[in-house]
């Protein structure tokens, strides 16, 4: 049987590279994935964490927009995660008061930082994520965040039907097992978006003159 690699080579696999005016959107890097012994814990998780501070430096050193997003239910008995929630009913942790639905102290949003509550896996799903950027005239998301095979992957598939370039950055992104991590990269990258090294994020950020775009439109072959 063929590998992956050779049954998609010249089928999927285009890359769309980086626009003129990117943000950086920080999934759900919340606590109930890195306390060990949490339901949801996920050492993959946990080394993404570890390599997403440099990144959003980077980022805020540059004057491009951060956004952070977490879950977070407000109604009686997580009534507003609807279907999701009886899916899944681990996600009931994700209530104010719970230190698992507490942002991770490394990745912390600063004063002014927009914070995005959502409800279901995909960062635009229910929210103002989508009409936030258009009104800036962002054209790229960057990506960090977890999980790679849930929140990430909706909010990439998403990304690409709202018209931006969704970019995933591969050491910044994380998951509970290497499986279906590995497996959705592959996917998000032959299919919706560009997955990317954290050092070639950086140095494409660190191009960036936000509020004067002079990158070329067109994009990187």
């Amino acid at each position: 049987m063929q590998s992956a690699e050779t049954n998609y080579q010249g089928v999927w696999g285009n890359r769309i590279g980086f626009g003129q005016r990117p943000a950086l959107l920080v999934i759900d890097f919340l606590k109930a994935y890195t306390i060990e012994g949490a339901p949801l814990y996920a050492t993959g998780v946990v080394d993404a964490v570890a390599q997403a501070p440099e990144l959003i430096r980077a980022a805020r050193d540059a004057g491009i927009p951060v956004i952070h997003t977490r879950i977070l239910y407000l109604a009686e008995n997580c009534a507003d995660g609807g279907m999701w929630v009886k899916k899944s009913p681990v996600m009931k942790a994700m209530v104010e008061g719970n230190v698992l639905a507490e942002f991770c102290d490394e990745v912390q949003p600063e004063q002014g930082e927009l914070v995005i509550v959502k409800q279901y896996a995909s960062a635009f799903f229910g929210t103002s994520l989508a009409s936030h950027l258009h009104a800036q005239g962002i054209d790229t998301v960057i990506m960090a965040g977890c999980s790679t095979s849930g929140c990430i992957r909706a909010s990439a598939v998403d990304a690409v039907q709202y018209g931006f370039r969704p970019i995933v950055v591969r050491d910044c992104v994380g998951d509970r097992h290497p499986d279906p991590h590995n497996a959705n990269l592959f996917d998000i990258d032959s299919k919706y978006g560009d997955v990317v090294l954290k050092e070639e994020a950086i140095a494409e950020i660190a191009k960036v003159k936000f509020g004067c775009p002079s990158r070329d439109e067109t994009p990187t072959p």
